[in-house]
């Protein structure tokens, strides 16, 4: 895998240029910021932890703004907004959910200013996850860069949404949306997370055992891509590092590692460290995430709200960004998933949304919780459900 480095006397991004998207109809921020607040109707789910809010997400925010106890203190936005799609969606009783019309430079200033607003309210260490389909992810990132800054973009993680389709047009299957992961700055809270190695994997990825304790590890470079001219750029151990790369570590560092037997010598003296498999948490969850698609089987418990998102996945999310005790906030709220993945792991949430469908599905959620797949389609019996994806977090 080839591995880019600074070219020597230019700082990473010095020569680039910046740009914008331009689109009629784009309104300066201290405009959007101006606009007219509005409070919204709150429903009371008798639950301390939720705000429920019902009305038009940006007046809605803009009031947030004013509220001293969660402006600037949120930590974690998710917003599974409208797709563009040009389609009107109906819940499973056949009525009228939400209608998602707004398209090309309309759609976008709707996103944009929406996403204004929620970076003000972001606490400083807060993150934001845009969910949206190929249909405008891709101009929505370059709408995030403008807004949190480039530097700030983290991911767009893709996720497999449902099963494979059995396409009769001349196009791959699309299986997959994505999720534009920002922070507001640097030094967001990140807890990360990882899954379970599967047994059959273990033997592939940790292929030696250490003779002294038994230990399965694997061995891997002790060299990193770029040129120092300190300690870690000098000779150890007689050896030096690769030509354009430096040690990892300083030689007093290595000597510790060497001396604790975590150093493996190659016959021809190239050392390399060892990594042990009982020191791993598990395998780091990568930007493809496989195990969180929709509604699949008829064992899955929803709402039967339109769009409904995996459960799981938004807990993965909120675990990683959020310590307990936090606010979450869902802007699009649709049937309230967020607001109870969030309620479940101990953080506090607001949701909004502007649907009468969308606020009985949340109300009917946590009043009496979600129903399997099956028994909105009558089904006397069901298949058997997938066993959830196993996520340990460091």
């Amino acid at each position: 895998m080839a591995t880019g480095i600074t070219p020597l006397g230019r700082k990473r991004g010095q020569a680039n240029l910046a740009y914008n998207l331009s689109y009629p109809g784009k309104m300066p921020k201290q405009e959007v910021l101006a606009l007219k607040p509005h409070p919204g109707e709150a429903i009371d789910l008798g639950d301390p932890q939720i705000r429920l809010l019902r009305g038009d997400n940006i007046g809605i925010l803009l009031s947030l703004l004013e509220d001293k106890t969660v402006s600037g203190h949120i930590r974690c936005v998710y917003i599974d907004p409208p797709y563009a799609t040009s389609m009107a969606f109906v819940d499973r009783n056949v009525q009228h959910a939400y209608t998602d019309t707004l398209g090309g430079a309309a759609y976008l200033e709707f996103l944009r200013q929406r996403l204004i607003v929620l970076r003000e309210l972001l606490a400083e260490d807060g993150s934001i996850f845009v969910h949206l389909d190929q249909n405008m992810a891709f101009e929505a990132k370059i709408i995030m860069d403008e807004i949190f800054g480039r530097s700030n973009f983290r991911n767009i993680i893709t996720r497999a949404k449902c099963n494979p389709k059995n396409y009769t047009r001349r196009q791959f299957g699309n299986i997959s949306d994505h999720i534009l992961f920002y922070t507001k700055n640097c030094n967001s809270v990140w807890h990360r997370p990882y899954v379970r190695w599967k047994p059959e994997r273990i033997g592939e990825e940790y292929p030696c055992v250490d003779p002294a304790s038994g230990r399965r590890y694997k061995k891997v470079p002790l060299h990193a891509p770029g040129v120092r001219n300190g300690e870690t750029g000098m000779a150890w151990r007689g050896k030096m590092p690769p030509p354009g790369k430096h040690w990892q570590y300083r030689p007093s560092k290595l000597d510790q590692l060497d001396k604790a037997g975590e150093i493996y010598w190659s016959p021809t003296g190239n050392p390399r460290r060892k990594v042990f498999f009982d020191s791993a948490k598990g395998i780091p969850v990568q930007d493809i995430w496989l195990g969180f698609r929709d509604a699949h089987n008829q064992n899955i418990l929803v709402t039967g709200y339109p769009t409904e998102k995996n459960f799981d996945l938004l807990r993965r999310i909120i675990r990683a960004t959020t310590n307990p005790g936090d606010w979450v906030l869902d802007c699009f709220c649709g049937s309230g998933t967020t607001l109870e993945a969030a309620k479940q792991l101990g953080r506090n949430c607001i949701g909004i949304d502007n649907s009468e469908a969308a606020i009985a599905a949340t109300v009917k959620r946590f009043a009496s919780g979600r129903e399997r797949m099956g028994d909105f389609v009558k089904m006397k019996k069901s298949s058997s459900a997938r066993p959830p994806e196993i996520t340990l977090f460091g």
